[in-house]
């Protein structure tokens, strides 16, 4: 994969003068079933969080409040994008390095991945990462 089959989805948003209300349903909204919901929170100011990549697991983020950067990192190249939308989710594909900063203050990371939590399907040493990529483009 590449970070140009990552891309930013847009969630149905229904406004509404009581408060929005964005949808995701799994096989329609985003491609896959979701299998793992998680979010990240009460971030510290500077902390980092991410720093790895997955072997076949597909994620879709959410800035559900605030927003945070990601750098996106496929072996060859490095992409940064600010996730600030409650209703415009990135999708992450496998063999994708991800690390995400810049939280501002109050902000909510959702994660909806596409299988239950693996420690196997993990990279966590990046040029571990980086070899596996570019011997999977040969």
């Amino acid at each position: 994969m590449a970070i140009a089959d990552c891309m930013f989805l847009e969630l149905p948003r229904f406004v509404d003068r009581r408060g929005d209300l964005v949808v995701v349903e799994g096989d329609s909204h985003v491609p896959f079933d979701i299998e793992r919901v998680y979010y990240l929170c009460d971030i510290p100011q500077g902390a980092v969080r991410g720093g790895h990549g997955h072997k076949q697991l597909r994620q879709l983020l959410i800035a559900v409040s605030g927003s945070f950067d990601a750098i996106l990192d496929d072996g060859f190249e490095r992409k940064r994008v600010t996730l600030s939308s409650p209703s415009r989710g990135l999708l992450i594909c496998p063999m994708i390095w991800r690390e995400l900063e810049n939280f501002s203050l109050g902000s909510v990371c959702l994660v909806l991945a596409s299988m239950k939590f693996d420690e196997n399907d993990y990279y966590r040493d990046y040029n571990e990462f980086c070899a596996a990529a570019r011997e999977a483009s040969l």
